[in-house]
């Protein structure tokens, strides 16, 4: 079908728990290969589905008939700098754009805490970073350059294609296949870090203060454990030495090897889950740092494991977190994957969990290979009870009647999906599910 084609490979996701084997994986260079892919795809009655690197937990990106990959598409395309914009190629992975960005003395305006997904594969699941007055990825895109079901390519901006526009900013890959991405930025800048504990008791009526008074704030709090580790980051003017032996100790050792280590002695031994949760919370690293923004974001995540996050109002938080240990306390949940709790501004965007809310994003984990069912189900029952919105690149339960309930322009977005791919080559039988049932 293109230039590259890999015929019958196994695809899984990151965590291992999503697996496809496509007919054909394809590996386009153009614009222009893209739109031939996807004309075969119609005329074979094929579906196709983008990845961009597998981190999505959910099926989303799978396919076991067309898959493709954007590798072959990655860069910087173009730079304002009066501007402040860059259009960059759809298949560029969030750490290398940081890097080019900040060459071109730009930067995004902010980052989740993984940096391997790239840039459209972030705005179509609606990836976000922490901040009460910073928007989701998508928020940053002022326009997209894609290929719609019927092959045409479209640009598209706010003011040329309103209504679409709002559909794309994030669209879970259902209305065509995003090619290049224009990003609104702002010039490169300083990010200081700090990492501390703090008693949960204490922290839970402090949390809102601590997101209206820092640029960033995020928590972790350790099921069973009365620490939690609190992070906060704010523009600064300077940059500290670099650390290597400590950040390697910290973010390498502790986070990583030994938490790795601990994981799989809980999987084999889940009676110490409690035992190894507040172990973990009292082993929290207590450290400052600063360093441009695209450095401090990231997180390095070795330890795979399985992730729901669900978005619900911000005033819910506290709530949810209080209704959150109740549950664990009571049903004694095998868990000693730390919660991570965050802010996101309020946007417009149809498929947004944060439309039309200022929000709180609670995400819970699961050491691969460890059963996650019981645990994500009771704490997805309580999400719902706070009208809680699932992340699309995340496990849930909900599908397309239950979603259209939570969503205000549902069937607006439906409704344009119909028109950019009326045959339904860009909907796998999980998007059909997703979308449609």
């Amino acid at each position: 079908m293109s230039n590259t084609t890999v015929y019958r490979k196994k695809w899984s996701n990151w965590s291992g728990t999503v697996n496809a084997a496509p007919e054909e994986i394809v590996y386009p260079s153009t614009i222009e290969d893209v739109a031939s892919i996807v004309l075969a795809c119609s005329n074979e009655g094929k579906y196709i589905r983008v990845v961009g690197s597998g981190h999505s937990f959910s099926a989303v990106a799978a396919s076991d008939q067309v898959l493709m990959s954007l590798d072959n598409m990655q860069g910087i395309v173009s730079v304002n700098r009066g501007e402040h914009t860059a259009t960059v190629w759809a298949g560029t992975k969030l750490k290398l754009l940081g890097e080019l960005l900040y060459a071109k003395g730009l930067a995004q305006v902010n980052l989740g805490d993984i940096d391997v997904q790239s840039i459209a594969g972030a705005i179509s699941t609606g990836t976000h970073g922490t901040g009460k007055r910073l928007g989701s990825i998508s928020t940053q895109v002022v326009a997209l350059t894609l290929v719609n079901g019927l092959g045409e390519i479209i640009e598209c901006t706010e003011e040329s294609h309103p209504q679409l526009f709002k559909a794309l900013q994030i669209s879970l890959g259902s209305l065509g296949i995003i090619v290049q991405v224009k990003l609104k930025l702002k010039p490169s800048y300083l990010l200081g870090y700090e990492s501390m504990r703090m008693q949960l008791d204490k922290c839970l009526p402090q949390m809102s203060q601590l997101a209206e008074e820092n640029r960033h704030f995020e928590m972790y709090w350790f099921p069973y454990a009365n620490t939690c580790q609190v992070k906060i980051m704010n523009e600064v003017n300077f940059s500290t030495p670099e650390t290597p032996i400590r950040d390697y100790f910290n973010e390498h050792i502790m986070e990583n090897s030994l938490f790795g280590a601990l994981s799989a002695l809980c999987k084999v031994m889940p009676s110490l889950t409690k035992t190894v949760s507040r172990v973990s919370a009292s082993s929290i690293p207590v450290t400052t740092k600063a360093a441009y923004s695209h450095k401090i974001y990231a997180t390095n995540r070795m330890v795979r494991f399985n992730e729901m996050e669900y978005n619900v109002p911000a005033e819910a938080m506290e709530d949810v977190i209080r209704d959150m240990r109740k549950a664990m306390d009571k049903q004694n949940f095998h868990v000693h994957f730390p919660v991570e709790c965050r802010y996101v501004a309020s946007d417009n965007i149809w498929l947004s969990p944060s439309y039309e809310r200022d929000s709180a994003y609670i995400a819970i984990h699961m050491y691969r290979g460890m059963p996650y069912e019981q645990y994500f189900n009771a704490m997805e029952e309580i999400f719902l009870h706070y009208d809680g919105r699932p992340h699309w690149g995340k496990m849930h339960s909900l599908n397309g009647t239950q979603l259209k309930k939570l969503y205000p322009r549902w069937d607006d977005f439906i409704d344009i999906q119909s028109k950019m791919d009326p045959q339904r080559i860009l909907l796998s039988p999980y998007m059909q599910q997703l979308l449609h049932s």
